[in-house]
């Protein structure tokens, strides 16, 4: 998809986006990175570089079952726009929702395209692997979505798993899991497919999130005698659950703006309240935030503009695994601890996070044995601090918030 004789800000220019935003959107992903602003230049010229030499990575982007949200994201992302993601980063064969006019001709492209180039693209999966009545309810091009899925990652370089729907399975493996979905990752080690897969959870995905796997696999690859990018680096820099450690190595908690409500003990018990009006801490009305790793915090959402916690909801976990049924009720503390493991073999987060909340009780008690020994809450503190709410003190035993 180069534009032979244009060069890549010139492709840019002529769809409004002015070298001076490209930097801007540079910095940002190196931000992602945890790389230095001053990386941005660097970023800026390995893509540039690449999409000038007509090395872009070559993809395929398949849909399980979705409501599309992870495509809405992307498509209404601005900084970068669909256009530069689609013409720029990827050489984006085939995207089932937006070819979905096209239909058999969509199918046949994508098959001879994984013939054509077998070992060396990136396989983006969008949604969950329905497995009920032996994968057939949900078909695509009249064969069950499961033998598309099969035959397009065995050949792949790297799958992707966009979304918490791909990831584990999402909403839609919330009880009682009638169409038996689940992730891609399990679905595909159960076949003895061996291609790695990289988690994106969330609902939905950022499209910065995506876009940072592509540019780190950009920084990092060398390339094949044909100079097609090698994925196999970036496949080394995920966690055990395989998520990517720049992305999900820390908790909203961690980089909340609210945390320091919390450390002073200034929570939410209502909403409604005075409280809420001072933007205090949402823990007790719900927040996931302490269990749930991702950066939303830092990457925010609409251009940067808010995220979910800014606009006055607690954080009700998308990330986590199976956040449906163990997040819930959203709008209350956990309840329950389960017990499980993840499909690949790692410690479920979201079973983790449920036991962590009955920890988050005892760990809350802990950080407050702490604050008061350091004199910042307590008939002797030197930080005032508002006092326990009655509401807190007639409600404690239930263990959740109104």
């Amino acid at each position: 998809m180069t534009n032979k004789g244009t060069s890549f800000y010139e492709r840019l220019e002529a769809r409004g986006v002015s070298r001076r935003d490209f930097l801007k959107f540079c910095g940002a992903t190196a931000t992602m990175l945890g790389l230095s602003s001053s990386a941005a230049p660097m970023i800026g010229a390995k893509i540039a570089g690449a999409a000038d030499e007509g090395g872009l990575y070559p993809a395929l982007w398949l849909h399980g079952g979705a409501c599309t949200g992870c495509t809405e994201s992307i498509a209404q992302a601005t900084y970068p726009n669909v256009a530069d993601i689609v013409l720029d980063f990827l050489n984006l064969v085939g995207q089932e929702t937006i070819q979905m006019s096209a239909g058999v001709q969509t199918l046949e492209g994508n098959e001879e395209f994984a013939e054509e180039h077998a070992g060396k693209y990136i396989l983006i999966i969008e949604g969950t692997v329905i497995t009920g009545l032996d994968g057939n309810m949900l078909r695509v091009g009249g064969h069950p979505f499961i033998e598309e899925l099969e035959n397009f990652a065995s050949k792949a370089a790297v799958v992707i798993a966009l979304g918490s729907c791909a990831v584990d399975g999402g909403w839609v493996v919330a009880y009682p899991n009638p169409a038996k979905g689940t992730g891609v990752g399990p679905y595909l080690k159960s076949k003895g497919v061996a291609t790695p897969v990289v988690n994106l959870p969330g609902c939905p995905m950022n499209p910065e999130e995506l876009v940072s796997v592509v540019v780190e696999a950009l920084l990092l690859a060398d390339r094949d005698s044909d100079g097609v990018p090698v994925l196999g680096p970036i496949v080394n820099r995920l966690d055990a659950n395989g998520r990517p450690k720049w992305l999900y190595g820390s908790t909203i908690h961690d980089n909340c703006p609210r945390r320091g409500h919390f450390e002073n003990g200034e929570f939410v018990y209502e909403f409604g309240s005075d409280e809420e009006a001072m933007g205090y801490c949402l823990y007790p009305v719900g927040c996931k935030g302490p269990q749930t790793y991702r950066r939303c915090p830092m990457i925010r959402w609409n251009s940067s503009v808010s995220w979910c916690v800014d606009s006055g909801g607690p954080c009700i976990g998308c990330a986590n695994w199976n956040w449906v049924d163990q997040n819930a009720p959203f709008r209350g503390r956990f309840r329950r601890v389960g017990a499980g493991v993840l499909g690949s073999g790692g410690v479920d987060p979201a079973i983790a996070a449920a036991a962590i909340g009955g920890i988050a009780g005892a760990a809350l008690i802990a950080h407050g044995f702490g604050m008061k020994a350091a004199k910042r809450i307590g008939s002797n503190a030197t930080l005032k601090t508002e006092e326990c709410k009655e509401w807190e003190t007639k409600h404690a035993k239930k263990g959740g918030a109104a």
